[in-house]
């Protein structure tokens, strides 16, 4: 029997100011480099049920940590219940660079165990986030739950919608988990263990797990996955998918025959935990090796996606009729709805658009229009913008607070910044700014600008110029230097990555050693097809047709500037993320 190791018992506080609870067992041996593993529970459960793991995984030379995410075990909150998935996600990013300062070890050592419900919180991480750990090993992940009640999601959907917030009692017995007769009686009778989970944390793991499968391709890590092979808690196929698009050369996938869920808490849970030792020693003896994601733009599946958005839907099929059908109502009888008929003016992607967007007040020539609007504004790609305008007000406000910490001046350029409203919202209040610049290619676009300074009260120091976002020698010589740049909404419309690297060379040029750049991302988008084939752009009436950059690919490119990324935020449905990056020393 191997010797039961001691964990030490602490919290940590998330950015939302909720202290979690965790267990960390200090290394007892060590080694040539810090190894550090973090173990995520399944659903339902705790940290203290992981206390197994460390002790028969043997290696004394490791550091392990596991929490008790927020809603479980000795974490705070109503039992089974997060703000939302992505608040989860986030939480675990924030715990895992916890982890890496406590342990004062980089991310690349850390290697990620998860379980279950755990598993698709690290999977969406890593593709969320694009952390540069060392790899993952996701055992029986829950991308699908198996609701063994007919039309189980609909009606739960339909309750949450009439009800609101309610809470479903688990189903699981212990005995359909693990063959194991001390894992179940303890699951049994466990007074930790948590039996509800919130209806809206069910719900968005289907949906979640939904868009991370699909979008697998966005992982890049080395990954391992346990797939227990007589598991009657979730489906075998959706991991299939999820394994099979990983980019990585090295990943590994093992069915471990009648194995029940709970894959690492089985009967002869020896075979997997020897797997999962090879693994790791593996990745340990390698050096770390980071993707390259040099010619995204020509060479990956986002690429090929543009081509073929690029390539319009086939002729004479159902999606050439109903987005052309979409596309002509949009321009006729759609035009009685104001953002409708802004969009078809201007562009669905310019700032004009984005502007009337963000204030999201339903506006149309009649009753019919307003309707028409309101259903416009609140499509999810708008949602999605309206978030992406809150979290980026949030990180300037964090980062104006980081560069006083720091004794810089702060000086603000966001160098395409349509109306300017995020950043003259976000700073008009503050008082340590000295200078805000905002640039813009379109002459309107300055014009509404420069009337919005005007109305805020901020024309002795903020000031509007036409600008170009991508000439490299014009940001490069951006006087006074800037401390603080911002690109928001601008990469993502642009499929050539030659471009952004002119545009973030000549902000590098320009922010000095220890100033910040903000940035913002879409990893992803559910109507890709709807825009491309019903939406025009702001180029003289072109469709908008846009490629997806995973948050690996987008941080790259930053990394590759001289920006070291440091934080990130991303709005529930994986759409858009907002990051902040600290530019190195020369």
């Amino acid at each position: 029997m191997t010797e039961q190791r001691q964990a030490k018992e602490s919290t940590f506080y998330t950015s939302d100011k909720q202290e979690l609870f965790y267990r960390h067992w200090p290394a007892i041996t060590s080694g040539t480099i810090r190894k550090v593993i973090v173990l995520f529970h399944r659903g339902h459960e705790h940290s203290g049920r992981l206390q197994h793991i460390v002790d028969e995984l043997n290696m004394p030379d490791t550091d392990f940590y596991a929490w008790d995410a927020r809603g479980h075990g000795h974490s705070p909150g109503p039992r089974g219940y997060s703000p939302s998935l992505a608040r989860s996600v986030q939480d675990v990013d924030e715990f895992m660079h916890f982890v890496a300062a406590d342990s004062q070890t980089p991310l690349s050592n850390i290697i990620v165990i998860a379980q279950s419900v755990g598993a698709v919180l690290a999977a969406t991480w890593a593709h969320d986030y694009a952390p540069k750990i060392r790899g993952l090993v996701l055992a029986s992940p829950a991308f699908k739950v198996k609701l063994y009640v007919p039309f189980a999601r609909p009606l739960l959907s339909f309750g949450q919608y009439v009800k609101g917030l309610f809470f479903v009692n688990s189903y699981v017995k212990g005995k359909y988990l693990t063959h194991d007769p001390e894992r179940v009686n303890s699951f049994n009778n466990d007074p930790l263990i948590t039996r509800a989970i919130a209806v809206n944390i069910l719900l968005d793991l289907y949906r979640t797990a939904d868009r991370v499968i699909e979008d697998a391709a966005a992982i890049t890590l080395p990954t391992q996955l346990l797939i227990s092979g007589q598991d009657y808690v979730v489906h075998r196929q959706p991991q299939l998918d999820f394994y099979q698009r990983i980019r990585n050369p090295l990943k590994e996938m093992h069915i471990l025959p009648g194995f029940y869920h709970d894959t690492l808490g089985e009967l002869n849970r020896e075979e997997a935990f020897t797997k999962i030792r090879s693994f790791i020693d593996t990745l340990y003896q390698q050096p770390v090796a980071a993707f390259n994601y040099q010619h995204e733009d020509r060479w990956s599946p986002s690429a090929d996606n543009w081509r073929e958005l690029s390539g319009g839907p086939v002729p004479l099929s159902f999606s050439a009729f109903s987005y052309r059908a979409l596309h002509k109502g949009m321009t006729t009888l759609g035009k009685l709805s104001n953002g409708i008929k802004l969009g078809c003016e201007t562009g669905f992607d310019s700032g004009s658009t984005l502007d009337y967007v963000y204030q999201n007040q339903p506006q149309g020539q009649n009753w019919l229009g307003k309707q028409f609007d309101k259903a416009y504004l609140n499509s999810i790609g708008w949602r999605g913008i309206r978030q992406r305008k809150i979290n980026l007000e949030y990180m300037i406000k964090q980062a104006v607070s980081k560069l006083q910490e720091e004794n810089l001046p702060v000086r603000v350029v966001d160098i395409a910044a349509g109306h300017g409203r995020y950043v003259i919202e976000a700073l008009s209040n503050i008082n340590v700014v000295e200078e805000i610049l905002l640039r813009d290619y379109s002459e309107l676009n300055v014009s509404k600008g420069q009337q919005m300074i005007a109305d805020y009260g901020l024309s002795n120091k903020a000031r509007f110029e036409i600008g170009d976002a991508f000439n490299q020698e014009q940001l490069a010589a951006l006087t006074p230097q800037p401390t603080l740049g911002i690109v928001s909404g601008l990469y993502e419309l642009f499929p050539d990555n030659s471009l952004l690297r002119n545009s973030l060379n000549g902000l590098a040029a320009a922010i000095p050693a220890g100033g910040i750049l903000i940035y913002t991302n879409q990893p992803w988008h559910p109507q890709l097809k709807t825009i491309a084939w019903s939406l025009t752009s702001h180029r003289q009436g072109q469709p908008w047709i846009m490629r997806n950059r995973s948050q690996g690919e987008m941080d790259a490119l930053v990394s590759a500037a001289g920006f070291d990324k440091c934080a990130q935020i991303i709005d529930e449905w994986g759409i858009f993320s907002v990051s902040m990056a600290i530019r190195r020393a020369s």
